[in-house]
Order: C-alpha cells, then structure tokens, then sequence
C-alpha cells in the first residue's frame, strides 16, 4: 500500500479522563475522548472539532451464575425488569446512547431484526420474585428468604464515574422492587482477581464492566460454556443451543445466514439474562483541528485508515 504520511504515533496512557481532556485543551495531546459532560465545553473550544459516532460497546452487570439466587433465570429476569434503562441513559450518559438489552448493539450488521428487550416493569419485577418463592416482608419492604432480606453486592472498578454513578441508580431502582444491593469500589487489580479466581464458585456475586464486539460479531470467547472459569465467561454461562450456534457461526460462511444465527444466538442470551444489559453509550471524540484525514466516524473508529491520517504545525 501507500506509505504512511507520518512518520510515528505516540500514545500516552492516561487513566483519568478529566486529566486526558485538560491535556488536549492544552494541545499536549491530538486527540482524546470526551465525557458526554464535557461535550458542549469541548464544542466551544476553537483547535477542537469533536466527533459523535455509535460503537459496537455496551455496559453490563454480570452475574455469578453459580451462586443463587443468580442461578436461577426468574431472579435474573426480575432485575432486568427493575431497571428504567432509559433513565440511565438520560442521567448517566446525558442522553448519548440508548438502551441495550441483549450482547449487541444496532450498529452490529448482525443485529437482530426484532430483538428481545425487558420493558421497565417494577410490577412485573415483583411477580417474578414471588414466583421463584421469595417472600415479601412488609416491615422490612424488602424479599427474604429464610427470613433473611434477599441483599448482594456490586462490585465496580474505581476511577470510573460513569460506573459509579450507574450503580447508584440501579441501587435504587431495585431498592424499589424489595432488593438490597451494596456497591464495592475496588482497584483493578483486586476485581480482576476476582473474576479470573479459579475457585468454584468465583469469589464475586455482580461485576460492573462494559464489553465491545469486534466487527465481526464472533462472541464465542464471552458466552461458549468452555469459556468458564479461564476465559471470558467469567459468570458461568452455560446453554447447550447457544453452544451450538457460536460454533456454527464460526464455519458458516454466507453473511445472510450468519446473520440469522447470531441475531438467534444473542436473543437467546438475553432472554438468558446472564447480564443486566445496561446501555451503549457513544463514542466521543475530541481531534485537534491540526490532523487530518479521518476515517468516517463509525464503529471502526476515526483511524481506521491510519495511513491516510497527516498533521500540520
């Protein structure tokens, strides 16, 4: 192909998002993303044009399907009921995204025509804890079993205020239906561990993390049962069918029929529930107005053709 026309690219790796956007008001950095907070301050900004593009990403609260009561499928439907995803959308990423209810998003060519989704149902939420057995205590205002309050918790990784402040509000919702839920910030390093432990069951109850398809939509590494406990499916995943057509997914070469197989394959896991599927949230960019040729923005991102990318002084 052509030579690329510039000679070298530097990354710096800045874990704070504030500190990363300071730097590329300062010109010290060519690009950065943008918190949806600070996007309308960016825009006014003269050496910055931002971009807004939809991506394969979504967030998510995992649950260890090995312990109860997230082993059993109505408990995890109950939740999935509780959450106005909406209202996360709105608060968390001040409307930049959309509600996500199975392990893709739209952008995905392999997105179901009509996909499952749980509506926001407090009622329908409540119905399916009574169902599975639990008992409403009305002192309390909370489900028990055994006569002890039905309670988990969260863990989230710190440092980021987009996951703090999505736990808080699911924290509440489920207040709502009769759950108690605690929220653990921990370092990185510590809530790896914990997901990558090789006891049985992993030492976690609920994990807040986000998760990205490729452009191809393979999810075999997240969801095949033999993914568990050394791989990605670090909740215990297990469906036979879903077995079934990841790995028919993986030899069938025709598009159209890939297509059906996965828009089966990820309703099937949203029906599943394994996730809370949260939201998908927009990718944000910040470019100094100094670079040039840009990939069109999509789900490959602004330089995916990086070749063609050039700067002036």
């Amino acid at each position: 192909g052509e030579k690329a026309k510039v000679k070298s690219i530097l990354y710096k790796i800045i874990p704070d998002t504030n500190t990363a956007l300071v730097s590329l008001e300062k010109k010290e950095l060519d690009v950065a993303g943008v918190p949806a907070k600070d996007l309308n301050k960016t825009n006014k900004i003269p050496h910055i044009k931002t971009y807004t593009y939809e991506n394969l990403g979504y967030s998510y609260v995992g649950f260890n399907l090995k312990k109860w009561p997230f082993s059993d499928m109505k408990f995890r439907q109950a939740l999935s009921h509780a959450i106005n995803r909406n209202a996360l959308v709105t608060g968390v990423l001040k409307g930049l995204g959309r509600p996500v209810h199975i392990p893709s998003t739209p952008v995905s060519w392999a997105y179901p025509d009509t996909p499952i989704s749980f509506d926001y149902d407090p009622e329908k939420s409540k119905s399916l804890l009574k169902e599975m057995g639990l008992i409403w205590d009305t002192k309390l205002k909370n489900f028990t079993h055994n006569n002890k309050p039905i309670s988990f918790n969260l863990m989230t990784s710190k440092g980021s205020k987009t996951s703090k402040k999505s736990a808080q509000i699911i924290q509440q919702y489920l207040k709502n239906v009769g759950i108690n839920m605690t929220i653990s910030q921990m370092e990185w390093k510590s809530f790896l561990n914990k997901l990558e432990s090789e006891e049985e069951p992993k030492p976690f109850e609920a994990a807040m993390l986000g998760w990205s398809l490729g452009i191809d939509p393979d999810g075999y590494s997240t969801w095949h049962s033999t993914q568990y406990p050394k791989g990605f499916n670090f909740v215990g995943y297990s469906n036979k069918q879903v077995d079934y057509l990841l790995e028919k997914g993986r030899t069938e070469l025709n598009k159209e029929k890939r297509k059906e197989i996965y828009s089966e394959c990820f309703n099937i896991i949203g029906i599943d529930c394994p996730y809370l599927f949260l939201f998908s949230s927009k990718s944000i960019a910040g470019v100094n107005t100094r670079v040039h040729g840009l990939s069109k923005p999509g789900p490959s991102g602004l330089f995916n053709i990086i070749e063609n990318v050039w700067v002036t002084d």
